[in-house]
């Protein structure tokens, strides 16, 4: 601006040519004349500079971003999720995360994926508050994508969190989970925030009072801890567990996770949980397993017994030899009309009868649904054998693996033998011997008779008892301390020799030997 006034009131009031302000000014002809064409200058095009180093990444980067596209919304890719992997994928590339940054940011704005969420910044006793949400994740089980919730417990002063994945975000698995976070962090809270789940909330009345559940009540009355809830749609008044449930699932659930089965995703949630404990927040000085360990004092103690976590029914076996639980049957081993109490829990079902425990299933989450053990049906089959073959407790004994291919080829050796009716009913006492011996001995001996061309229930027998007494103690001797004075030789039959006719060296046989 300064130039350019300079260079107008020399041409006006100075030299007056183009050529002597130029050469007065030490300035190119070409900038005067942009000078007396307009008082404001042109706005500079700035140069794009070239990236090597950034250009061999941006494919690699753009292919992740169009991935995000379809991963769930919570489970995207941030700046430095992506350098992280451009380190671990391209060690070759080396990048600063500030260009990767830059990139992103401008790319996910072209792209409509940019988001923002402001938290309110807040400080915090140890001991006193921590934060409790389930948020959602998406995990492919047996390459299967399915949703899970995990339940999430952070400590608001040293940053410590709990992650727990379940199939539901049901009352059990919700109280289960505290019990696992306060084993976790050694001790228990004064205070626990929440939204207004269902699992605790009954009714929302006028400003910050709730209506709990009876079982809540309970349970924190049990573990002496006090509730507080948020307003209903302010997610912002618990920001410490919202943001710790993003940050943990876009470091540990991105990219999506393959696993076998629920527990090997618990294993990966708790060896993060453990690598979070070597990070050191921002603004602060020690690391969260540090506050972790000095926040360990200033919490209430363990209860010295867990809650009864379970849901309580009393239904009554049905024709099908089933008890009701919510929404689904489980067989037990009892007469129809038996009053029964079934205990629900987040990951098994149990039917309890006069204090005992009679039968044990995995739940079942589905609706209307009958879980079956076959050798629940092993006493009526014994008088319906002809049920077996099509009979629903044995298809689903197939679907979970336990019915052998073993067992299919010696019950169609007992067929041949014995006939249908009558084959059918031996592979039922085959069966029944698991009560006495166990299934996997049975199951042994079922293999090592088919090896030996054996094919009754009297050969299974046989062999089952043959082997519980090759695996049976060994007899030890024993010391007999001062009985060993009453030890005498073992008797000899040598002199009997003397009594038969014409012994050599004996007497005459008519000579009675006194």
């Amino acid at each position: 601006m300064e130039l350019y006034e300079q260079i107008r009131q020399e041409y006006e009031h100075g030299a007056g040519t183009i050529r002597a302000v130029a050469r007065k000014l030490g300035v190119h002809r070409r900038e005067v004349r942009k000078a007396l064409a307009s008082a404001m200058p042109a706005e500079r095009k700035v140069p794009e500079r070239e990236r090597p180093k950034l250009a061999a990444a941006i494919p690699f980067i753009d292919a992740i971003l169009e991935a995000d596209r379809k991963a769930p919304r919570k489970q995207r890719h941030t700046a430095h999720r992506i350098w992280m992997r451009l380190r671990r994928e391209m060690p070759e590339t080396e990048i600063a995360e500030s260009s990767v940054r830059r990139y992103v940011r401008a790319r996910k704005a072209a792209m409509g994926l940019l988001g923002h969420e402001i938290f309110v910044p807040q400080s915090y006793q140890f001991g006193v508050e921590a934060q409790v949400d389930w948020y959602e994740g998406w995990v492919e089980f047996d390459g299967e994508a399915r949703k899970t919730y995990v339940f999430c417990l952070r400590s608001m002063a040293s940053g410590g969190a709990f992650h727990r994945a379940y199939p539901h975000a049901n009352q059990q698995a919700f109280l289960e989970a505290h019990e696992l976070a306060f084993a976790y962090f050694g001790g228990v809270f004064r205070i626990l925030r929440y939204d207004n789940l269902k699992s605790a909330v009954k009714k929302i009345l006028r400003g910050h009072q709730r209506e709990e559940t009876a079982r809540f009540i309970g349970f924190r009355s049990h573990w002496g801890f006090a509730s507080e809830f948020c307003t209903p749609g302010e997610g912002h008044e618990k920001g410490g567990v919202e943001g710790e449930g993003g940050q943990f699932r876009r470091n540990y659930l991105v990219p999506v996770p393959s696993v076998q089965h629920l527990e090997e995703l618990n294993l990966l949630l708790a060896a993060g949980s453990r690598e979070e404990q070597h990070r050191v927040i921002a603004g602060r000085a020690e690391t969260i397993g540090a506050g972790m360990i000095a926040e360990r004092e200033h919490l209430l103690p363990l209860a010295e017994d867990g809650f009864d976590l379970a849901s309580l029914h009393f239904p009554e076996i049905n024709a099908s030899g089933c008890a009701k639980a919510l929404t689904n049957f489980y067989s037990a081993p009892l007469p129809v009309g038996t009053s029964v109490e079934v205990k629900v829990y987040s990951a098994y079902v149990e039917v309890w009868y006069q204090a005992k425990c009679v039968a044990r299933h995995e739940r079942c989450y589905e609706r209307h649904k009958k879980v079956l053990e076959l050798e629940h049906y092993l006493d009526a089959l014994t008088k319906k054998p002809g049920a077996l073959a099509g009979s629903t407790a044995l298809e689903q004994c197939r679907a979970q693996g336990r019915w052998p291919a073993s067992y299919d080829q010696f019950w169609g050796l007992l067929k041949e033998r014995e006939g249908k009716q009558a084959g059918t009913r031996a592979m039922i006492d085959v069966l029944l011997l698991g009560r006495e011996y166990g299934a996997g001995p049975v199951r042994r001996a079922v293999e090592e008779a088919l090896e030996l061309g054996c094919s009754n229930v009297g050969a299974i027998r046989y062999l089952l008892n043959v082997n519980n007494l090759e695996q049976g103690p060994t007899a030890k001797p024993v010391d007999i301390g001062a009985l060993s004075r009453y030890d005498r030789p073992q008797p000899s039959l040598d002199d009997y020799d003397r009594l038969r006719p014409g012994y050599p060296l004996g007497p005459p046989a008519t000579e009675v030997i006194q």
